[in-house]
């Protein structure tokens, strides 16, 4: 029998695959893929590392498809900020000023507290290439957080106007240089382009993006809110299955299902929707009614929660206050965490499902504690009670970053150096910060 890296047992499978049952089952781990879900009383394989998962629930890790992890140093600053304080603060003032050891330290913090919360893979909207050390200073970050990272190329902050609005200003040359850094689709690093579609640019400069996009192999993420937006994008023959469309909460519906007709993908932020004065209310039950595959994202850390859980949560108290008829239950949320994010970020056939053959990217959530005891439901007790400290154990590409409730990466360096980094902006752009 031959050997694996390891095994989590004990556990209540949620595995969002059809082919593969729920229930109590063992997971066994080889070479960083899922190699075997064995039914409970199976006999175990040998394994260099045994997870006890009694007690627990065990999930495919979670995706989060939309975060500026580089403003997450100045997390919780704009709870009360409205879109237009956010867009001023953030890329007027903040961003112009960070360096690169900024970037590194804000993208690693946000990194790892989005791993510690059960996010396995982050899509990186590192809209602040303003050299290429910002940008080199993103990736390392991933790579040293041990997350799944989409690392997303934007634009860089420095005299930010030049860049967007009616801009037709090309991207910087430096993404050719990039993406030869990152040319492994395969690997757990890879990239995407967060493109100024045509809310943030001139027409002639979405069609260079996202052909430039298409050149390097790349798919495009983009904000997108406004009505007429989706139809101008297909009138330009730009609209496919490669890109995925960030809130989209104006969009109509007759657009909404040309998108979907079209394989478009969307990733919506329901905390930050919600409570953010200046933004369109989520399109959570709008777009599945109208069959467009969803992620749920986290958006900004300045002003929302960094975990999925409570966007799950959010996206349902919204949906149901909406009076929309679509029908939106837990699973369907627990999808838009895991399989819909998967696909949103071009990674379903890798990840966001307990398939055999897919990557190892799993989470242990406990269930056996007084926060989500008794679980009669386990989808809608996750979904409802789970939250980052219930998170026991996560893997990413077969290798624990999460052990006994603890990270096992750099915590304390990101916590020393995004201090730095606040001490800094303190220095640099003192009116953001309360006093």
């Amino acid at each position: 029998m031959s050997r694996h890296d390891l095994i989590i047992t004990g556990g209540h499978l949620i595995t969002m695959d059809p082919a593969v049952p729920d229930g109590p089952a063992s997971v066994a781990v080889r070479g960083g893929r899922i190699a075997d879900v064995l039914p409970a009383g199976s006999e175990l394989p040998p394994a260099a590392e045994v997870v006890d998962a009694a007690g627990a629930v065990v999930l495919p890790g979670l995706v989060d498809t939309h975060r500026h992890t580089w403003q997450s140093a100045t997390r919780h600053i704009g709870l009360d900020w409205s879109l237009m304080d956010y867009l001023g603060a953030a890329f007027m003032r903040l961003g112009p000023v960070l360096r690169p050891s900024d970037v590194h330290a804000a993208t690693l913090l946000g990194a790892l507290g989005a791993l510690d919360s059960g996010i396995t893979t982050l899509v990186d909207w590192a809209h602040i290439q303003n050299s290429p050390e910002h940008s080199d200073a993103s990736v390392a970050a991933l790579r040293e957080s041990g997350i799944r990272g989409v690392f997303a190329y934007g634009w860089p902050q420095i005299d930010p106007l030049r860049w967007v609005g009616d801009s037709d200003e090309p991207l910087p040359g430096d993404i050719h240089r990039v993406r030869a850094a990152l040319p492994d689709d395969g690997a757990r690093v890879t990239m995407a382009l967060a493109a100024r579609g045509p809310e943030m640019s001139a027409a002639t400069a979405v069609r260079r993006d996202l052909e430039l996009a298409r050149s390097l192999g790349l798919r495009t993420t983009m904000h997108l809110s406004d009505a007429g937006s989706i139809t101008r994008l297909h009138e330009l023959g730009l609209l496919d299955e490669t890109i995925t469309l960030v809130h989209a909460g104006g969009c109509a519906d007759d657009e909404l299902k040309l998108a979907a007709d079209l394989g478009v993908t969307a990733s919506v932020s329901p905390l930050i929707e919600m409570t953010m004065p200046g933004m369109a209310a989520p399109a959570t039950g709008r777009l599945k009614a109208a069959g467009v595959v969803t992620g749920l994202s986290v958006d900004t850390e300045i002003a929302t929660s960094g975990d999925l859980w409570s966007q799950m949560r959010a996206a349902l108290a919204q949906h149901r206050r909406s009076g929309h008829p679509e029908p939106l239950t837990a699973r369907d949320l627990l999808a838009m965490a895991t399989t819909g994010g998967a696909t949103a970020a071009g990674l379903d056939d890798r990840i966001g499902a307990i398939t055999p053959g897919r990557r190892a990217d799993l989470i242990v959530v406990a269930a056996d504690t007084a926060a989500l005891a008794p679980v009669i439901d386990p989808v809608a007790g996750t979904v409802l009670g789970a939250h980052p400290g219930l998170v026991r154990t996560v893997l990413v590409d077969g290798q624990v970053v999460k052990r006994d409730g603890a990270l096992v990466g750099p915590v304390r360096q990101a916590m020393d150096a995004a201090r730095d980094t606040v001490d800094h902006l303190r220095r640099t752009a003192p009116e953001i910060f309360p006093a």
